[in-house]
């Protein structure tokens, strides 16, 4: 991918302002009144979570942020992974929900939950806009997903390539020129 990109529609912004809908209608349901952190995964999951949490009705709601860093300005995973910003708000005994823009090999999300669980939480539930299944090689439960794709190099809606596409309100792949 060094030279020009073609980007190919995979999901409409409209698509995913419903599938939104939908995923925190069922958060609503399982937490109605009860105590929820979401954590959002920076910088990926911004938009998603913003918009997410917008439709959560439950009045005790937290939202924090985790960075980490593991693909760099690359398409693969170096599957070595660095926290670069820590939770902040405490999270023992309390529901957590971590929220994921993609899911790829499974190895970033299992580091997450795994940090996570480090706070001994009351629960902790994933929330992904996509699993990505394609070069999937850690399995891990995922409660909440918003769209199962099987391959494909994808941006927009937060996903980037080299800090590109972000901004984008739908979700494109990317189409390598040779």
């Amino acid at each position: 991918m060094k030279s020009k990109e073609n980007l190919k529609l995979v999901i409409s912004k409209k698509v995913i302002y419903q599938k939104v809908k939908e995923l925190a209608q069922k958060i609503n349901k399982d937490y109605k009144n009860t105590p929820v952190i979401f954590i959002g995964t920076l910088k990926g999951a911004f938009i998603f979570l913003a918009d997410l949490v917008r439709n959560i009705k439950n009045p005790n709601v937290q939202v924090d942020f985790v960075r980490v860093k593991s693909y760099g300005m690359s398409d693969t995973s170096s599957e070595k992974i660095e926290i670069t910003k820590e939770v902040e708000l405490p999270l023992e005994g309390k529901n957590v929900i971590l929220v994921e823009d993609i899911v790829d090999t499974g190895i970033t999300l299992k580091f997450l939950y795994d940090y996570i669980k480090s706070f001994n939480p009351k629960s902790i539930k994933i929330c992904v806009l996509i699993d990505k299944k394609e070069r999937r090689k850690i399995k891990i439960p995922i409660d909440y997903v918003g769209f199962e794709i099987e391959k494909g190099f994808l941006v927009g809606y937060g996903l980037d390539f080299a800090e590109k596409f972000r901004h984008l309100p739908e979700i494109k792949e990317v189409i390598k020129n040779e």
